[in-house]
């Protein structure tokens, strides 16, 4: 009997284990980001996500540098982090918006993507960061 019950404690150790597991390696890394480069876009918001775990955003733009235009799909940070960081909700940013994007681009340049660090809205001048600690530089009110 008391072996029986060491092997069912061994087994929920183990069930407990691999249950943590899972949400710890669903979680993926930013190195797919090149933080040294900033990258700015300017174009037309296709659809914005205000979901769990990551918003996106989709604009359709061309870069400051120029070419042709393209998607752009932008990465943000979770829709809590969001509202704090700088007033964000889910109607910020609507299809239709004509935004300017300054962003972290993803490595591989051949696909249009990255983090978005500001948002422009150009019809109305509005400012909107992304990143949580930039709220924490001083002067910033």
């Amino acid at each position: 009997m008391k072996y029986l019950l060491e092997i069912g404690r061994t087994i929920c150790a183990v069930c407990c284990l691999a249950a943590g597991i899972g949400s710890v390696a669903a979680h993926h890394a930013t190195t797919m980001f090149d933080f040294t480069k900033l990258v700015t876009v300017t174009g037309t918001v296709v659809e914005f996500r205000w979901v769990n775990p990551h918003s996106s955003l989709l604009i359709k733009g061309t870069e400051q540098q120029g070419g042709p235009e393209a998607l752009w799909l932008l990465e943000m940070s979770s829709p809590g982090n969001l509202a704090r960081v700088g007033g964000w909700t889910r109607t910020t940013v609507k299809p239709g918006d004509r935004v300017q994007a300054e962003l972290a681009p993803l490595r591989d340049m051949s696909e249009r993507g990255g983090i978005l660090r500001k948002l422009t809205l150009l019809d109305t001048g509005q400012v909107f960061i992304t990143d949580i600690r930039e709220q924490e530089r001083p002067g910033l009110e």
